[in-house]
């Protein structure tokens, strides 16, 4: 198997245990995927497309990313819910010296107190992933390009 394949096998590794946290409710587990410092934006394909900085979530550290899971678990006050992340294949668009630039597709299913389940977001992660000195993958950047610019709720958990 080629440096590639082997780095997109553990990509797709990361992935989903990256999901799993989330989907799972360990949100706590969710900042110690990152570096820090680190970039977590989510944004919309227009804005990206446009060059546009702003995001509808924004953080350059950990700490701010343990904050923000800090605020869901006893500041917010949102209803109850609960996401299902789908992700496709990650594609490594370059890699060098322990850095790679991926890009990999993703579907959010929201499911409510209720049970009532909405496709709640589609897009793309736009990541630069670093292999560590003990050789596990950690996100330097994660720029979350949403395919649409409407979000019915308030955007409460990662993606």
């Amino acid at each position: 198997m080629t440096d590639t394949g082997l780095l997109r096998e553990r990509l797709v590794e990361l992935y989903a245990e990256y999901a799993r946290a989330i989907d799972d409710d360990r949100l706590e587990d969710w900042p110690e995927f990152f570096l820090d410092p680190c970039l977590y934006k989510i944004t919309t394909a227009d804005n990206h497309a446009r060059g546009l900085p702003a995001g509808l979530v924004y953080a350059d550290s950990k700490g701010m990313l343990k904050d923000r899971v800090a605020a869901l678990r006893r500041a917010n006050i949102y209803e109850r819910q609960r996401y299902r992340h789908i992700t496709g294949l990650p594609a490594v668009l370059a890699h060098d010296d322990g850095d790679a630039s991926v890009e990999c597709p993703f579907v959010v299913i929201r499911i409510m107190r209720d049970g009532a389940m909405d496709l709640f977001a589609t897009g793309r992660y736009l990541d630069r992933v670093h292999t560590a000195l003990d050789g596990t993958l950690k996100l330097a950047q994660r720029i979350v390009v949403c395919d649409s610019a409407n979000f019915d709720t308030l955007l409460a958990l990662p993606l």
